[in-house]
């Protein structure tokens, strides 16, 4: 049976779903980090600056930078409550409402009587935001805080900016664990640019929809109709009880992973297909593809649920 992602009606559409500009921490202004995107070949970003209040709580509006090729989905960063290590909740809330309501976060700190990070992220979803853990390495994320999130949607498995900047871009560890109990989540590469150094253009979704406009895009994300890439393409998946059949563009290792160790792999060169067997995974209530180019780059499918 194809994936529901592959079979879903439209064409797949590339998009970042993280990114500052200057009415943040970020360096350049709105119109240049839409503009940049564009001209990279992006049919959409999210701009997440934090919504904190030393910036005044932006939400910031790029509608004035969509085009008949290029779009935009508002969106911020949201921050409040502490994390077991003390610090300040980072979730990503894309689709929230020009009018969200603050939290109380004046700054990159937690303090006294602010919301939760879940009870934010519960408002954020509320408000109908598609919402996802950032960069739980970065963050020092426990698996403790991580299933505190209970409403978020993804897990944010690769971040650019904090793979470039620290070696800490990775979440697919959280979001496996979260995976073998039974959390419905799916996965989102980004790049969490700030143009001050090279953590922009490494990391993106690839959204099916059926026209490149915010509220599909917003709608195939929640429905989880996409995959996350840093180059590879995955062109279409299909999954019945015995294998798991993959079309890609060129790439040398095709790997499906499950619960605990449970991994198969496929090397070769130029691989475009292939058929990897699920024996291994008679335990595992879920599967993921993950395949990597010979330049070390990768892809991921979202989850795949037995």
């Amino acid at each position: 049976m194809l994936h529901a992602t592959f079979a879903a009606p439209g064409t797949f559409f590339r998009g970042n779903l993280h990114t500052h500009s200057n009415r943040s921490d970020g360096v350049l202004d709105p119109a240049e980090v839409c503009r940049r995107y564009k001209s990279e070949g992006y049919d959409f970003i999210a701009l997440t600056d934090h919504f904190v209040g030393r910036y005044e709580y932006p939400i910031t509006d790029t509608a004035a930078f969509r085009d008949e090729v290029f779009t935009t989905i508002l969106g911020a960063e949201v921050h409040s409550g502490a994390m077991e290590n003390g610090e300040l909740w980072h979730l990503v809330a894309v689709g929230l409402p020009a009018d969200f309501a603050p939290s109380n976060s004046p700054d990159f700190h937690p303090v006294e009587g602010q919301e939760t990070g879940p009870e934010l992220a519960q408002r954020a979803r509320d408000a109908g935001a598609f919402v996802a853990v950032a960069h739980p390495h970065w963050s020092g994320l426990t698996l403790a805080d991580a299933r505190s999130i209970k409403a978020a949607h993804a897990v944010e498995i690769y971040n650019h900016g904090c793979a470039v900047e620290c070696d800490r871009g990775e979440g697919l560890h959280v979001a496996d664990l979260l995976l073998s109990e039974g959390r419905d989540l799916t996965f989102i590469a980004t790049d969490d640019a700030h143009f001050s150094g090279p953590d922009h253009f490494g990391g993106w979704v690839m959204v099916k929809a059926e026209a490149n406009e915010p509220e599909l895009l917003l709608e195939a994300l929640k429905a989880g109709h996409f995959y996350s890439s840093q180059g590879p393409e995955l062109k279409a998946l299909a999954v019945n009880d015995s294998f798991i059949d993959l079309a890609c563009s060129a790439v040398s290792t095709v790997i499906v992973q499950g619960h605990g160790s449970a991994a198969v792999s496929q090397h070769g060169d130029s691989l475009t297909q292939a058929r990897i067997p699920l024996d291994r995974f008679k335990d595992s209530a879920w599967l993921r593809v993950t395949v990597i180019d010979r330049a070390g780059r990768r892809a991921w499918s979202n989850p795949i649920w037995r």
